[in-house]
């Protein structure tokens, strides 16, 4: 890769510099510090000035473990050096992180498809307005998908050489990826499958076929070197909370707070799209619920509608959800289930991975999340449109990249990650966009492929 910017230098520049661009106007005119940020920002500040990481009381700061220390890290790095609460300066971290995801792209595109490809995949990742967008916001999101992709990235490097530096580089990423959030737990999982895979199934025919010690050696560099660095955080909340928790509770739920596990079952029974998060789950607990905003198909017959607005009405009435009442919406949901599983199994999770990966993605913009509607400002809709139509570009491209490439090596694993993950967030009741950027990386380096194969000269794959 050095050499290939060294040979190309004022391309991959003018490729920076429009990347940096892009990332200062969303930096200085959409700034995401959002609610999430500050719990992020409590630890870390309450970490540095009292060495407890925990959340500020109005009495006294308690330790925590809602959230896994990576990023909380990540900002007491950026607060010790720049003064607490500087945010403006943890976003300009995360663009110089941004433009290492870049590079990052073009180096896996190069390992796959060669130097052209990798020349397309940066300028694809310098100009992705998704990534620009998520840079200017104080989230994990920046970060774990630049070891994501780092991850992925060596270990294609680690499946050309065999070398016990790229799993160990391939090793680090992931253990960094699992700190900043516990659905980093699938970048290593997609890995250690396909080395499985590459053990039972080898490939006498190949002229780089490994023998089976060289991919056990690599996966015992991942396993150790992923779990090492969860070590001293289990350790630490079982000595603390006397609890066994290598990672961060599925709901972010401090111990012993009450998780409304029948209200959440209910939800996803019936929640497709972002706009329901918005307007349903996310103001539960504390803000009153308006129920015209349920969509149709929350309902199976009127009786079910007069018993849902009851609910509503009831839980309106304190703004929180008793065990009772939460009870209540665990024998709705149950009702909703027994009479259409394959809703609930198989065709909701589907509509919601779709609308994960196909919505504009301008959750931390000011356009309006029911876009469709056309009842925001023209510019805001206008956004919205445009960010559909460069999102529906990316992934068409992709899918034309994929169908053109199945063929070479370590691709499986690319399409391996996109696969497993996309079915974990079907799982999820809050299909939020911001949940597939981890897999853009892997978007970028297919339309790369699209986009080189359509230019003439065959593709060059690595050798």
């Amino acid at each position: 890769m050095r050499t290939l910017v060294r040979t190309n230098l004022r391309f991959f520049l003018l490729g920076a510099v429009a990347a940096i661009l892009l990332r200062l106007v969303f930096i200085f005119r959409f700034p995401g510090v959002v609610n999430d940020s500050f719990v992020y920002g409590d630890i870390a500040k309450n970490w540095l000035a009292h060495g407890i990481y925990g959340l500020s009381g109005p009495e006294e700061v308690s330790p925590t473990y809602i959230r896994l220390p990576g990023y909380p890290a990540f900002l007491a790095f950026i607060f010790a050096l720049f003064g607490l609460e500087h945010y403006r300066a943890v976003l300009v971290a995360q663009l110089v992180v941004d433009l290492g995801t870049c590079l990052v792209c073009a180096d896996l595109a190069r390992r796959l498809l060669g130097p052209r490809a990798a020349k397309v995949a940066f300028l694809l990742a310098a100009l992705c307005p998704f990534l620009a967008d998520y840079s200017a916001s104080a989230l994990t999101e920046t970060l774990e998908i630049f070891f994501t992709a780092l991850a992925l990235d060596c270990a294609v490097a680690g499946f050309e050489s065999y070398k016990a530096s790229w799993w160990a580089g391939c090793g680090g990423a992931c253990a960094a990826a699992i700190l900043l959030r516990p659905d980093g737990a699938i970048v290593p999982l997609v890995i250690l499958l396909y080395l499985a895979w590459k053990i039972l199934v080898p490939e006498p025919t190949s002229p780089r076929a490994p023998m089976r010690p060289a991919l056990l050696r690599a996966a015992l560099w991942i396993i150790v070197i992923s779990v090492i660095p969860l070590v001293p955080w289990t350790l630490r909340n079982w000595r603390v909370f006397h609890r066994f928790q290598p990672l961060a509770p599925r709901y972010a739920n401090e111990e012993g707070e009450f998780v409304p596990i029948g209200f959440n079952r209910w939800v996803k029974t019936w929640m497709a799209d972002y706009t329901s998060v918005e307007e349903i789950y996310w103001p539960v607990p504390g803000d009153p619920l308006d129920s015209s905003r349920l969509p149709a198909r929350a309902f199976d017959n009127l009786r079910q509608q007069a018993v849902t607005r009851e609910l509503i009405e009831d839980y309106n009435q304190v703004l929180h959800i008793s065990p009772e009442l939460d009870q209540r919406f665990e024998a709705l949901a149950t009702e909703r289930i027994h009479s259409h599983p394959l809703r609930y199994y198989l065709g909701l999770p589907l509509v919601r991975i779709l609308d994960m990966w196909m919505r504009p993605r301008t959750e931390m913009l000011p356009s309006d999340s029911r876009w469709w509607e056309f009842n925001d400002e023209a510019r805001w809709s206008a956004l919205a449109f445009t960010f559909a139509a460069v999102n529906l570009f990316y992934v068409l491209c992709a899918l034309v990249g994929w169908m053109r490439t199945r063929q070479l090596e370590w691709s499986g694993l690319l399409v391996l990650f996109v696969v497993l993950r996309s079915a974990f967030l079907a799982t999820l009741e809050n299909p939020e966009p911001r949940y597939t950027l981890e897999m853009y990386p892997v978007v970028i380096v297919f339309a790369a492929a699209a986009l080189v194969c359509w230019q003439p000269g065959p593709l060059e794959p690595t050798t």
